[in-house]
This record gives C-alpha cells, sequence and structure tokens, in this order.
C-alpha cells in the first residue's frame, strides 16, 4: 500500500514537472512559432514594404477559363483594392465585342481581402500580449488564448474561402455596376470575388421576361455563382440569366495565407491537445 502511494506520489511529481515545464517554456516556443508565421501572412497582406513612401503596388491579373473565350481581360490589383478592369465580352448571338472598363476615377475595395487581413492583424495582437516575460499559470488559460487566436484565424480563412451568396438583385443593385465607362448595357451584370486564392470575374447576360410569358417566374435566391435560367425582379422588369461567363486568375500570395493559417491553426490545436493531457492539473500553480 506505500508503495503504491509513493509510486503514485513519484508519477504526480513527473507530470507537475513536465506541466511546469509545458506552461514555462514550450507554451513560449509555440507561440513565437505562430508569431513568425502570422508575420510572414501579415506580410502578403501589406499594401507596401515597410517604411517605404509612395503608392501600393499594382499587380495584373490575367482572367482565363478552360471552358470558355467569351470573356478575357485584366484587373489591376492594388493592396485590397481593384484599381482597373479592362474586359472584353464576345455576345454569343452576334458574335459583337463588347469593351469595358473602370473609370479611372474609381476603386473597387475587396472587403474579403480587408476583412481577412484584419483577422491576422487582430489574432498578431493576441498573441503579442503574451510575450516572453508572461508567466501562464493553468492549461486553461492557454487554451482560453489557443481558441482566441484560432478564432480570429479561422475568420481570415472563411473570408477567403467562402464568397458573399448574393441575389441577383443585390448584384444589380452593387456599386459595381457604376464603376465601368462605358456603363454596362442594362442587359448586363457583373460581380467581382475572391475564392480561396483565385480573383474571379463573374459576367450574367440577362433577357427580358415578357408579360404575356408562360414561364412561371420563380426569384433566385442568394448563390455566389447564378446559373442559366435564374430570375429576379428590377424596378417594373422581370430577367431571366441567358448566358453566365466565369473567369478567374490565381493570385500566389493568397495561396501563401492560406496555407499559413492552416499550418498556424494545426500548431494551435497541437499545443491545445498537449494541454488536455494534463487535465488533472489545469489548476496546479507552479511556485
Amino acid at each position: 500500500m506505500a508503495a503504491a502511494m509513493a509510486a503514485t506520489a513519484v508519477e504526480r511529481a513527473v507530470l507537475e514537472e513536465e506541466f511546469r515545464w509545458l506552461l514555462h517554456d514550450e507554451v513560449h516556443a509555440v507561440l513565437k512559432q505562430l508569431q513568425d508565421i502570422l508575420k510572414e501572412a501579415s506580410l502578403r497582406f501589406t499594401l507596401q514594404g515597410s517604411g517605404t513612401e509612395g503608392p501600393v503596388k499594382q499587380e495584373n491579373f490575367i482572367l482565363g477559363s478552360y471552358g470558355t473565350d467569351q470573356v478575357k481581360g485584366v484587373l489591376t490589383l492594388q493592396g485590397d483594392a481593384l484599381s482597373q478592369a479592362d474586359v472584353n465580352l464576345k455576345m454569343p448571338r452576334n458574335n459583337q465585342l463588347l469593351h469595358f472598363a473602370f473609370r479611372e476615377d474609381k476603386q473597387w475595395k475587396l472587403q474579403q481581402i480587408q476583412d481577412a487581413r484584419n483577422h491576422v492583424s487582430q489574432a498578431i495582437y493576441l498573441l503579442n500580449n503574451r510575450d516572453d516575460s508572461y508567466q501562464f499559470r493553468t492549461g486553461a488559460e492557454v487554451l482560453k488564448l489557443m481558441d482566441a487566436v484560432m478564432l480570429q484565424l479561422t475568420r481570415a480563412r472563411n473570408r477567403l474561402t467562402t464568397p458573399a451568396t448574393l441575389t441577383l438583385p443585390e448584384i444589380a443593385a452593387s456599386g459595381l455596376t457604376r464603376m465601368f465607362a462605358p456603363a454596362l448595357p442594362s442587359d448586363l451584370l457583373v460581380n467581382v470575388y475572391i475564392n480561396l486564392n483565385k480573383l474571379c470575374l463573374t459576367v450574367y447576360q440577362l433577357h427580358t421576361l415578357q408579360p404575356n410569358s408562360t414561364k412561371n417566374f420563380r426569384p433566385a435566391g442568394g448563390s455566389v455563382l447564378h446559373s442559366p435560367g435564374a430570375m429576379f425582379e428590377w424596378g417594373s422588369q422581370r430577367l431571366e440569366v441567358s448566358h453566365v461567363h466565369k473567369v478567374e486568375s490565381v493570385i500566389p500570395w493568397l495561396n501563401d495565407a492560406l496555407v499559413f493559417f492552416t499550418v498556424s491553426l494545426q500548431l494551435c490545436q497541437q499545443l491545445k491537445d498537449k494541454i488536455s493531457v494534463f487535465s488533472s492539473y489545469w489548476s496546479y500553480k507552479p511556485f
């Protein structure tokens, strides 16, 4: 009996020593790794080099698609905004070529990129508040920090991987439709969004449903990408999507950022798992 109690006491002492080392050393080592990785992620979103002056760097992305050559163009990304767009659309019925571009005085903010960058900044802020001099007292304290950091990273990733679902009237009412010169024809809608590491442009061609149409009018709900046949009401008109053209271009630094998010989330989860091993000692406080 005494031997068993002695063995239990030794085992407890060993576990407490391991937990002390985890709280005092390994946690801060992981936090330093996370800070370094997220600093790299943040640099991908940096609008201009640290300490530099002058305009934000412009990047041109050529739009393409494996399935169609109806739409071709170039979008110019400047930080988290589209500063230029030059698009050519070949009309399917008569092969007429339409050209439209951004007005020179306009930029279109890509809210997804801005939001993702803000979430990364918030995660870095949380980590910087627990520098090397900070002493974690309980495992629960570490878990709380990891949960908060993971929440920001998950939100950052989701903003890039989950484009907004919009109804066709919402797309029609978007300020993007008023960005172009010459103005877009009334039978065209345009949407731009980020999906994973890609910059996507969708052009919808519309036709008006006549009052005597025998089609059953059913307004389409929200969607990232609407299909031909989707209907909606705009003003006094009922409209139907006749053709959909989607083109895209890969943004390499967004791919880097998504990899950094994944690695960081894995590190957070691994640290949480290690803390959970010592669940019986979460309230343990070293002398």
